[in-house]
């Protein structure tokens, strides 16, 4: 077990142990082993998944040698899928890798149940047709999908699951929830402890800065009719009033950069809120952990909460005597605890009622949920079928005049939206005419024409009639001759094995929509189509 801690010290960090054992249990099938799929598949066996299959028929060519270093000179004429597996198995020896030396698509067509054995399939540089028939099987089996493409100097990454729960979404936006607007009763008995108008200076210097919010709002309101300030800059002044030496009560700094807290709670999000109102939250004998987590959530809220989710029973570092932190430390933490049990209690009232009391849920699973309560999130991805039959073409349309407008380069700069478009059509015009344009150099120019009838015409398919492509556009992604280029791949491999991580762990908030990556602008944009 030390071994392993320090083996993965760092991510350990990001994602704590419960995310590693999710992580050592997955297993991961990547189809097509190209620089995008082994990219994607070294970052994850380097975190330490538990097992990998890629699934590749090809052999290792010349130009392999030049944009995939998980092959090499000795392994020219022998199987990709072999080679790469071989030493990607080096990176790390406790995951179990396995190939099979056969195309994706023969095996869709001969064996549709493979897919059915994994955790996640990743579906590298694979084309429209048969993505939509990949992401059939997954949705049947309940097995995440992630699709990453490099295609010349650009690439997609898309996502595609039924249903995605995240307790542990860990926004950058963090905002402490102290409660210090409603005191509890054990919160309220220890802030009347203390005195803020003592006649001792280091006492008073001492005092933890959420004492003194509470303790000023509370002679606010006694001399304002019980209301609370108007706005943080009257709260702010009623806090430096009480000041005594600026340059020594850093308690008093930190109680007017977080004034606002007392003025403006954090509520409810609209993320929460659409978590609280799903209909999944109307739960039956089938129903998942998280869903009768959730319903045991309403009614906790509906009660003991009084609008507000579970405590998380943290508080921030404060400047302060150690003993008044720590009191004040161990009532949050109190409160947490009594939280947690009055929730574990609606959950067992819950699996009773649906008759699966015989297998209860975790006290450290509830635990943890509470403490996220605040964050969840739930992500239901639109499948392929339903996007590309869409008519989104009018949003496309609004998109592509509101991104060339900002481009200060050269039009060939493609803009996001006009890559997903030709992502798209260069899948139309392999399946017209059996190759990818440019794929041969006498014959670019009318590959140009071809592609950009395509493109249009499927952009008035899905409703953006008198929408267009600029030529250069259109030419410059002809050009690309559907090379994958190590550079690209790289990056498009990083983003997809990312949010693989995200989805094994349930942890962060994955991507909803197509990632479109531009390297002529070394930018990227999430499309909602």
């Amino acid at each position: 077990m030390a071994q392993r801690n320090n083996k993965y010290d760092r991510q350990l960090r990001i994602w704590g142990e419960h995310g590693q054992t999710a992580l050592e249990r997955a297993r991961v099938c990547v189809l097509n082993c190209g620089p995008t799929g082994s990219e994607a598949l070294k970052n994850l066996v380097l975190g330490g998944i538990g097992s990998f299959t890629i699934v590749d028929a090809s052999e290792v060519s010349v130009s392999d040698l030049g944009n995939n270093y998980l092959v090499d000179w000795e392994s020219m004429g022998q199987s990709k899928a072999k080679s790469v597996c071989a030493l990607l198995q080096e990176l790390n020896e406790s995951v179990v890798a396995k190939f099979v030396e056969e195309s994706p698509e023969a095996l869709l067509k001969s064996n549709p149940t493979f897919f059915a054995q994994f955790t996640l399939v990743i579906a590298t540089q694979m084309t429209e047709t048969h993505l939509l028939k990949l992401e059939e099987i997954c949705r049947q089996h309940n097995v995440m999908l992630v699709i990453a493409r490099s295609y010349g100097l650009a690439g997609l990454v898309r996502i595609s699951v039924r249903e995605h729960v995240i307790i542990e979404s860990k926004p950058d936006n963090r905002v402490e929830d102290l409660r210090l607007h409603i005191p509890w009763p054990e919160l309220q008995s220890y802030v009347d402890e203390f005195d803020i108008d003592t006649p001792d200076n280091n006492i008073h210097k001492h005092i933890p800065f959420a004492i003194l919010l509470i303790k000023i709002a509370e002679d606010w309101k006694k001399a304002h009719g019980g209301k609370l300030p108007a706005n943080v800059r009257l709260f702010k002044e009623a806090i430096t009033a009480r000041r005594r030496v600026v340059e020594e009560e850093d308690n008093y700094t930190e109680a007017l950069k977080s004034a606002y807290i007392m003025l403006f709670p954090p509520g409810i999000s609209s993320q929460l809120r659409a978590v609280l109102e799903d209909k999944a939250a109307e739960v039956e004998a089938s129903s998942s952990d998280f869903w009768i987590m959730v319903a045991a959530l309403k009614q906790f809220m509906a009660n003991e909460g009084q609008g507000e989710p579970p405590l998380d029973g943290a508080i921030p570092d404060m400047h302060s005597f150690t003993d008044y932190y720590i009191k004040l430390q161990k009532i949050y933490q109190a409160r947490a605890e009594a939280d947690v049990t009055a929730v574990e209690g609606y959950v067992a009232r819950i699996l009773k009622r649906i008759g699966r009391d015989s297998s209860p849920i975790p006290r450290s699973t509830i635990k943890l949920f509470c403490k996220n309560s605040r964050n969840l999130r739930v992500l239901r991805c639109k499948m392929l079928s339903d996007e590309y039959s869409s008519r989104s073409g009018s949003e496309l349309q609004r998109l592509l005049a509101a991104e060339e407008s900002r481009f200060f380069f050269e039009q060939f700069l493609c803009s996001h939206p006009a890559l997903y478009i030709l992502l798209r059509a260069v899948d139309h015009f392999a399946a017209t005419y059996n190759r990818f344009p440019g794929a041969f150099d006498g014959e670019i120019e009318e590959d140009v024409s071809r592609l950009k009838s395509l493109a249009v015409g499927l952009l008035n398919d899905m409703g953006g009639g008198g929408a267009s492509l600029p030529e250069d556009v259109v030419s410059e992604v002809c050009r690309f001759g559907a090379s994958e280029i190590h550079c690209v791949a790289s990056i498009v491999g990083g983003i997809a094995s990312q949010e693989c991580i995200k989805l094994l762990t349930r942890q962060f908030t994955p991507i909803q929509g197509t990632l479109i990556y531009n390297a002529m602008s070394a930018t990227s944009l999430v499309l909602n189509v």
